[in-house]
């Protein structure tokens, strides 16, 4: 079982794997032998978490020519993660710009990377596996582009899954619930709000990057090779 779990010699890459659930996938990844390529959207200076050992990119997701320019430098591939997302508060993203901006870094991003990496995935019959969210099953109150592009990320990853299957590329998701990162500091920090999500979450607490980085090296991995076209939630239990 523990062999099922050893990605040495294989290459992976994670955009958004500076902070966050991200960063502790990518951790997960090189802890078992993980060649690990990371993008984020500002300089590596900016961050303060354990990138040891990785290849890091500054990229923005959405920008269409970057992207390529970092495709193109990427030899070969096996294992791509699509953790790149953002979410904007206080119903900005009732505001048009900042909608388009959220849809095209979480969700049109993310298709472009996916395509950009296929051919590389199909000389390896590599995966790829798409951080979605709880948000992808039902609505977030207040971030209508964030629960308008999670959701349409679990169906693409349906989508991608149906079309490249035949192709030997498998393409899952997972769906975090509450995670304690930077972005959702907001809640945390908050008694009141804090307080709710661990009174309706069955386990009682937030969940760590850690833990998604496990379930992603799961569905990485041998352990999960007749699973595609699947998103998990892992939430503690909230989405029951």
């Amino acid at each position: 079982m523990r062999d099922l779990l050893d990605f040495t010699g294989k290459t992976v890459v994670v955009t958004g794997g500076s902070t966050g659930i991200g960063n502790g996938i990518a951790r997960a990844f090189r802890d078992h032998g993980a060649k690990l390529i990371i993008t984020a959207s500002r300089e590596r200076a900016a961050y303060d978490t354990d990138m040891d050992g990785m290849d890091y990119h500054q990229v923005d997701i959405a920008d269409d020519d970057a992207m390529r320019a970092f495709a193109a430098q990427v030899s070969s591939l096996d294992v791509l993660v699509n953790s790149v997302g953002t979410v904007v508060y206080k119903r900005k993203e009732f505001q048009m710009p900042t909608f388009r901006h959220v849809v095209d870094v979480n969700l049109n991003g993310v298709m472009h990377a996916c395509v950009l990496f296929h051919d590389k995935l199909l000389a390896t019959k590599g995966n790829i596996v798409n951080i979605a969210s709880v948000a992808s099953f039902r609505p977030t109150r207040g971030n209508p582009a964030y629960s308008a592009s999670k959701g349409g990320l679990a169906l693409l990853t349906k989508s991608l899954a149906d079309a490249w299957g035949p192709e030997g590329i498998r393409v899952n998701g997972l769906a975090p619930g509450f995670v304690a990162t930077k972005i959702t500091a907001v809640s945390y920090d908050n008694p009141e709000i804090n307080e709710g999500i661990v009174n309706t979450t069955p386990l009682r607490r937030w969940g760590t990057p850690e833990e998604m980085g496990q379930v992603a090296l799961f569905l990485a991995s041998d352990m999960a090779s007749f699973m595609t076209g699947h998103t998990i939630p892992v939430d503690g239990g909230q989405s029951l």
